[in-house]
């Protein structure tokens, strides 16, 4: 299968750039600029992209690489400072520019095998105060705009391209196709990258790792860790052992569900620890969201050493981590630190095993939900919004006690499926309900009510670096705010969270 290898710079859409290759049917993963030659030689590449990055290109210290790269018969396509490293590097020049361009920009072309098909001028997506001043030896522009002469430029003959403006962002009108001309027409490339060959490959590495041994997982009742489960299940059967420590904060009937699924639908060994009651006494009295963070964690791990030292010695322990972890821990590296189980803390140094197992480490978490399906989990698990480790209990402002859970557990339910009956459960990217601890006089019959208010929340997002709050259709807004105050007791007041992030986070602890 062909690759591509995208080497980051330290620009903020490395990982977006991997996942619109990704998006065409083309594996790619993301290293340092920092490799030396013989590691690229070993990764053999069949294509090179240079991501953006905030260095200027002619300043001392500048991110380089070794001008080889660029002579080794593959394609490679430069992206903003990637398209300025490779002028610098094959004899060209850049400078300051007049006019530093940002944002959305109209851009004209030529004929190009980068632009067939795309309309002679659109508008494109700038980010720069950098420019190309001169030209390397056999380069010709193809692209220009008002402000930038050499917005994009190309060497026919050994296939070199550059572009000043990111084809990754979605404000890059025709950003897609130019990417598919790159791989597919001038890299000569084939959507070949899948979920099921993907399945097919991880389930005989894990084979092929695993062998006779046994292997332990922390299941959370996440995606990740679902799907994790799952594909080990296939690869080495009850040679797997998941402890699921459900600490009583999870959403309605959740723990119960995961539970079902791995037992019954994928014959998993499960241990599950129902550990609410302890969780909830160790969080008795605390209002401080660092403070629940914090016990969450340690008391997650206390739990799970005790689970661990009934099972015994195992020989690996596997973990959900996924792409977008690794790449920020190490841009690609095989670093051996154990994940932290999902923002509760790490897992106990304790625990004996002689390897990791990370079968998902190479997917984004659009494919880990395919690869879900690909493996048979129910879309109502592999669907399921985003969920922080310590749970409700930061959905709970304020003191957390089982009354209070309960009425969010309520509350957020008919929230999840009003979302789903609207069709909005696939398209808004995260939503949840949040039991705040203001309380507030209300009217229910003919009788005064006291009770707390419910704040609802729904983001879009790309990233989460950065979310814009979710235009929710009034009319379901109010179905869905008179059903919670219908049905769920000691809620008379419903609010509509309009706040994007920054300034706020997406979640409100």
């Amino acid at each position: 299968m062909k690759k591509v290898l995208v080497l980051d710079f330290g620009g903020q859409y490395n990982l977006l750039v991997a996942r619109r290759v990704r998006e065409c049917g083309v594996y790619c993963e993301i290293k340092s600029f920092r490799m030396t030659m013989d590691e690229v030689r070993a990764f053999a590449p069949d294509a090179i992209i240079f991501t953006g990055g905030p260095a200027t290109v002619f300043d001392p210290g500048a991110p380089m690489i070794d001008p080889e790269m660029l002579s080794m018969g593959v394609p490679v396509l430069g992206i903003c400072y990637g398209l300025q490293l490779m002028m610098h590097l094959l004899g060209g020049q850049c400078c300051k520019a007049d006019t530093r361009e940002y944002g959305k920009t109209e851009l004209t072309h030529t004929a190009s095998p980068l632009f067939d098909g795309v309309p002679e001028t659109a508008v494109y997506w700038m980010s720069h105060g950098v420019e190309v001043e001169r030209l390397a030896p056999g380069f010709e522009i193809i692209a220009s705009t008002e402000g930038c002469r050499h917005a994009a430029v190309q060497c026919l003959e050994k296939k070199l391209y550059g572009v000043q403006f990111h084809p990754e962002v979605v404000h890059t009108e025709y950003g897609r196709q130019i990417l598919e001309n790159f791989l597919y027409k001038i890299c000569g490339f084939r959507p070949e990258w899948t979920m099921a060959s993907y399945l097919e490959e991880a389930v005989a590495q894990c084979r092929e790792k695993i062998g006779n041994g046994r292997v332990l997982l922390a299941l959370s009742g996440g995606v990740d860790s679902s799907v994790a489960a799952a594909l080990l299940q296939r690869a080495v059967g009850r040679q797997l052992t998941c402890i699921f420590v459900d600490h009583g904060l999870l959403r309605k009937d959740e723990g119960d569900q995961v539970e079902h699924v791995m037992t019954k639908q994928f014959n998993v060994d499960v241990r599950r620890v129902n550990a609410g009651p302890r969780f909830l006494s160790k969080l008795a009295g605390v209002t401080d969201p660092e403070r629940k963070r914090k016990i969450i964690g340690e008391e997650f791990i206390r739990v799970f050493e005790e689970e661990a030292k009934k099972i015994g010695a195992v020989d690996f322990l596997a973990q959900g981590t996924i792409y977008p972890d690794v790449v920020e821990s190490g841009l690609g590296g095989e670093s051996t630190v154990i994940k932290s189980h999902h923002n509760v803390g790490g897992l106990p140094d304790c625990v004996d095993f002689k390897d990791i197992v990370e079968p998902l480490r190479r997917l984004f978490k659009d494919e880990v939900r395919q690869l879900g399906l690909e493996l048979g989990l129910p879309e109502q698990l592999v669907w399921r919004q985003p969920f922080p480790g310590p749970g409700l209990a930061i959905r709970v402002i304020g003191e957390i006690t089982e009354e209070k859970l309960s009425i969010l557990r309520d509350a957020d339910a008919i929230f999840r499926e009003e979302m789903a009956l609207a069709g909005l459960d696939r398209t808004t990217s995260q939503y949840f309900a949040v039991l705040t601890d203001l309380r507030s006089v209300g009217v229910m019959g003919d009788e005064r009510t006291y009770d707390y208010t419910l704040a609802l929340r729904a983001v879009q997002s790309q990233d989460f670096m950065t979310a814009t709050w979710s235009r929710i259709p009034y009319d379901l807004l109010d179905k869905i705010s008179g059903r919670i105050v219908g049905e769920v007791k000691h809620i008379n007041r419903i609010v509509y969270d309009i706040t994007s992030k920054p300034p706020a986070t997406v979640e409100w602890e």
